[in-house]
């Protein structure tokens, strides 16, 4: 039998938030896992904001990751300053505290679950 190998690929998710509703901006595929080595955040209204990010995992449980973090106006954020390693039924959600002044974009590479047999 031949192994079955997948190639591991950088990729970036990116979200408008135009809604202050909680919105997935990444979804950790089955059979893969992702390194999120950036999460930059970017306020275009020229009005100071706040996001906050949770990770959910696949048991529905969250995990608060920043709070009303702040942006300030005409500013961008770069939230993290280690990698955050998601696993397969991840999900990576932000919330915007007001509509359509922020932009998130998570720059991530993803590792396919190897199966040998």
């Amino acid at each position: 039998m031949a192994n079955v190998i997948s190639t591991a690929g950088y990729e970036n998710a990116k979200v408008d938030l135009t809604t202050n509703n909680l919105t997935t901006l990444y979804s950790a595929p089955s059979r893969r896992s992702a390194i999120i080595e950036s999460i930059l955040v970017s306020e275009d209204s020229g009005n100071a904001d706040t996001i906050t990010v949770t990770l959910v995992n696949s048991a529905g449980s969250v995990f608060s990751l920043f709070k009303t973090k702040a942006v300030s106006a005409n500013a961008t954020v770069e939230l993290l300053t280690k990698d955050l390693i998601l696993i397969p039924g991840d999900i990576l959600k932000v919330q915007a505290a007001t509509a359509n002044r922020l932009h998130v974009v998570a720059s991530l590479f993803e590792i396919p679950k190897i199966t040998t047999n």
